[in-house]
């Protein structure tokens, strides 16, 4: 069961977290992907909102890690984003995901930066301009319910969606250690920007 799944979590990690010594990412990997998705354990969490995917907190892993579940509205997506630093292992729970797979900008700018579009510019070539080029996506991954990917930074970044035109789609994720912020990528210009805090739609089942 779900409960089952966070149980174990918090054995395996205890006080420390997936750069731990000794904390195996693989076995994290296994167990999520021996627990069959059940809507009876996960249906309590999954709050979707119109327009938009939800982060609903299921356990906060006494802030060593945050399991939580997304829930995800037909043809929703987040932007590009990296993970600061974190360990990401993603379940799906229903329905299905796209996950696709970013190289890393060769010179992450912010969008405070000055970068010349490519466009109509007298100052294209003066030095501290940076040429705005879009993203590489490298892989995409079609993800079915019960399978399981892992995600960290020193992999590139990612998006994900739901492709699905008729149905919303669900996923369980794990992240440590947990993080309150991350960088959003843009696709055409490969510029950074911070996600603002990231926040809870629910927690432990309860709207917040």
């Amino acid at each position: 069961t779900l409960d089952d799944l966070v149980k174990f979590l918090h054995r395996e990690l205890g006080d420390n977290g997936l750069d731990s010594e000794g904390v195996d990412v693989e076995r994290i990997r296994q167990m999520m992907e021996n627990y069959q998705s059940n809507s009876d354990d996960w249906g309590k969490y999954a709050h979707f909102d119109k327009g938009r995917y939800t982060r609903n907190l299921v356990d906060d892993g006494n802030g060593k890690f945050n399991l939580m579940i997304l829930a995800w509205p037909e043809t929703i997506g987040s932007a590009i984003h990296d993970h600061s630093g974190s360990h990401c292992l993603m379940k799906i729970l229903d329905g299905t995901l796209h996950e696709s797979l970013y190289e890393w900008p060769d010179k992450v700018l912010s969008e405070g930066d000055t970068a010349d579009s490519g466009v109509g510019s007298d100052n294209s070539d003066d030095e501290g301009r940076q040429k705005a080029t879009a993203m590489t996506m490298k892989e995409l991954h079609v993800l079915k319910t019960n399978q399981v990917a892992y995600m960290h930074d020193k992999l590139g970044l990612h998006a994900v969606s739901n492709p699905l035109t008729n149905k919303g789609s669900v996923s369980l994720h794990l992240y440590t250690p947990p993080y309150e912020t991350c960088k959003t990528f843009n696709a055409r210009s490969s510029k950074a920007r911070s996600s603002g805090k990231c926040v809870f739609y629910s927690s432990k089942g309860q709207k917040i």
